[in-house]
């Protein structure tokens, strides 16, 4: 494809969905399709096609919405009124749809809030949930469907692409550094200085890794954006590719996110067909191709060098560090590895500019977050805001509370790494500082919201044999550490610890984040150690009575 075909076959889509007098987008992610969305989408099809309206009506799948707790949606876009948000939609509700809301809405009937069977199915766009949020990373889920290049095509998709390769390696490493954007998978590294310190290294061979192997417990920020929108994931590939000079891309897909693969594949064979992947990528003489590896649900293969060594077909353990990845990574070539939400950024960068990126979010927490918000929440699933944007707004305001007559007691950032943070804390505003300094992390950024029902204590347990669980036991402060502080919280959960037990669980958490080899051991200890931080009476409140001194 050269540069101008992109321009016409984006007039071609936009032009022929135009065409249409409204359009029927339904969640196809994997949690809707649990619940019947596809078929949802044949019924309608069906509906559409008995009525003779194929001309005047396209029905669709899309990316998640981000409510997941009322899926499955469907989102109804007529031409000339306000769209419509439809929820909880079973498939046998197609018919009652169409002679409800699609055939007064074409004769030019004001459609509001639907009546009969589908009464209590429009949701308020004008709810908090929707007006606090503000979507880049998601801004095609609900709008394009993930299936057909051509729709990327028609909402931006590969401009950004096309900037790059009017720009310098250099010039797009800078554009990246001016951006602010930071990793969205973890610690929160510069993505501009990572490709930068990738760029300088004198390499034939260069490989860029996208990390897709999600395994917070309560997480799914990666797995939407990968079956909503694939064609930004591989945008932002092809874009940091450029900017390093690398020559390879690989994504590392978990296994258990089958839908996410099968996405990727045939947006991987559409960018070939359209020349945006394989040789001569838009007629510009460069050349860059992908292949997928399958990680086996192993969670400290989050970690870089423990990722690569997964690639390669060996056992995913970490190793040290100096070399790094950037100068001695997979196949011992300089390599680059950024998350999924990290990569979907960056198109949207080279599209609109670092200077709009940059004025999103705070000083030194720039553009917005996705967040799986889980747990005692009512209004459950996705939402992405600017950072800064305060604990209480997202659990209390966009995430509707519990929904019930209990109080919100904390939520817990980060997974497995993360921490616990209070509700007296939630009016803190969210960025990588602010989480670090209240004893929690971003992390990737799932957020399971606990009420005043549950127990910190027996949650900091469940964590923290997740992660002894998870550790590939090469390094002894990790496997022992992780195993001696799990029997002291067994014996504090069991009522039959003491008061130096939570002094001996300080003292061990201490060696674990100093001697660790990787990240999984040295954050492993976060979420007992800020329970005990912010709820340490409920440790204490366990514990065996004190020995009665004597006189």
């Amino acid at each position: 494809m050269k540069p101008e075909d992109l321009e016409v076959k984006a007039a071609a889509e936009i032009a022929k969905q135009q065409a249409f007098d409204l359009r029927l987008a339904c969640c196809s992610s994997t949690g809707c399709q649990s619940s019947g969305s596809l078929a949802i989408i044949d019924n309608l099809r069906a509906e559409i096609k008995a009525r003779q309206l194929e001309a005047r009506v396209q029905v669709c799948g899309t990316g998640c919405m981000g409510l997941c707790s009322n899926g499955p949606l469907v989102r109804m876009v007529p031409k000339s009124q306000k769209e419509v948000l439809l929820s909880d939609i079973k498939p046998e509700m197609a018919a009652t749809l169409v002679d409800r809301m699609v055939v007064p809405a074409l004769a030019g009937e004001k459609i509001e809030r639907p009546g009969g069977a589908l009464a209590g199915h429009s949701l308020d766009l004008d709810a908090p949930f929707f007006t606090m949020q503000h979507r880049v990373v998601l801004e095609n889920n609900g709008r394009t469907d993930p299936e057909k290049i051509e729709d990327y095509f028609a909402h931006g998709g590969y401009r950004g692409l096309k900037r790059a390769l009017t720009m310098s390696a250099e010039e797009i490493c800078q554009e990246m550094l001016a951006s602010g954007l930071r990793g969205r998978g973890g610690a929160g590294f510069s993505t501009g200085l990572k490709w930068d310190l990738t760029r300088k290294v004198q390499s034939d061979v260069k490989y860029v890794i996208c990390n897709g192997d999600e395994g917070d417990p309560g997480a799914f920020m990666d797995r939407s954006v990968l079956e909503g929108d694939p064609h930004a994931v591989i945008e932002g590939m092809l874009i940091a590719a450029r900017a390093m000079n690398a020559t390879n891309g690989v994504f590392y897909i978990r296994a258990e996110y089958p839908l996410a693969v099968e996405r990727i594949e045939k947006a991987l064979r559409q960018a070939r067909v359209a020349g945006l992947v394989g040789k001569n990528i838009f007629d510009s003489g460069w050349a860059f191709d992908f292949e997928i590896r399958l990680g086996a649900g192993a969670f400290v293969c989050g970690e870089e060098t423990a990722l690569i060594a997964s690639v390669e077909g060996k056992r995913g353990t970490p190793r040290p560090r100096p070399p790094f990845p950037a100068v001695k990574g997979l196949w011992d070539q300089p390599s680059c590895i950024n998350n999924v939400e990290t990569l979907a950024n960056v198109p949207r960068i080279l599209l609109h500019g670092a200077k709009w990126f940059a004025a999103l979010g705070t000083e030194k927490s720039k553009g917005t977050k996705v967040f799986a918000l889980t747990g005692k929440i009512e209004n459950n699933g996705l939402v992405e805001v600017p950072m800064g944007t305060t604990l209480r707004q997202i659990v209390e305001v966009i995430g509707g509370g519990t929904g019930t007559e209990r109080a919100v007691k904390a939520i817990q950032t980060g997974g497995p790494s993360g921490g616990m943070i209070p509700e007296r804390e939630f009016d803190t505003p969210v960025s990588y500082e602010n989480l670090q300094q209240l004893g929690s992390m971003m992390g990737s950024g799932g957020l399971i919201v606990i009420d005043d029902r549950d127990s910190v204590v027996e949650l900091a347990r469940f964590y923290l044999d997740f992660c002894v669980d998870e550790s590939c036991g090469k390094c002894a402060p990790c496997r022992i550490g992780g195993t001696q502080m799990l029997r002291l919280l067994d014996r504090i959960v069991d009522g039959n610890g003491t008061i130096e037990d939570i002094k001996e669980i300080r003292k061990v958490a201490k060696a674990m984040q100093k001697a660790s080899l990787c990240a999984l051991g040295q954050t492993a200890p976060n979420p007992t150690l800020s329970a005990i931080r912010h709820f340490e009476h409920e440790f204490t409140e366990r514990l065996l009575p004190a020995a009665p001194t004597k006189a």
